[in-house]
């Protein structure tokens, strides 16, 4: 796997910490490669649903922000994406402290870039698969700023 230009880990960096529901849920973006993004956030209780359980939406959204990294990971500079579509198969309850997404890209496509994550749940050390997502992303050109 080719190593990830400064520039390019600078711009990733940058922009996931511009991120406001990341910041809000308290979410450190803990690997970073070419085609690949590890995120990791607690399961805060405002993010809990009836049950006690870390709330889908939470698993969504971090499985979702880690392939869309994952994708920029590999764009030109004068690039960002969007997400296209993303479908994700709840496999188990968000139960324990802290949800871990690892986003993968499968292929570089000039207008698709079809990625996949999977997030796990921690507690007491133990890590379980609780959600696997397929997506696609779409590379965007960023427009110079008007002056």
């Amino acid at each position: 796997m080719p190593n990830l230009p400064p520039d390019i880990a600078a711009k990733v960096r940058k922009s996931f910490a511009s991120q406001n529901l990341m910041r809000m849920i308290g979410a450190e973006m803990t690997g970073l490669s070419h085609g690949s993004c590890e995120l990791s956030a607690p399961i805060p209780d405002t993010m809990r649903q009836q049950h006690g359980f870390g709330h889908a939406a939470l698993t969504f959204g971090l499985g979702d922000t880690a392939a869309g990294y994952a994708a920029l990971s590999v764009m030109p500079d004068d690039h960002e994406v969007l997400t296209s579509e993303i479908k994700i198969n709840l496999l188990a309850p968000a139960a324990g402290d802290r949800l871990v997404a690892e986003g993968r890209v499968l292929r570089v496509g000039r207008r698709l870039i079809p990625v996949e994550a999977d997030v796990w749940t921690e507690q007491d050390g133990q890590r379980i698969l609780i959600a696997k997502l397929l997506g696609t992303m779409v590379p965007v050109p960023i427009r110079p700023a008007a002056t």
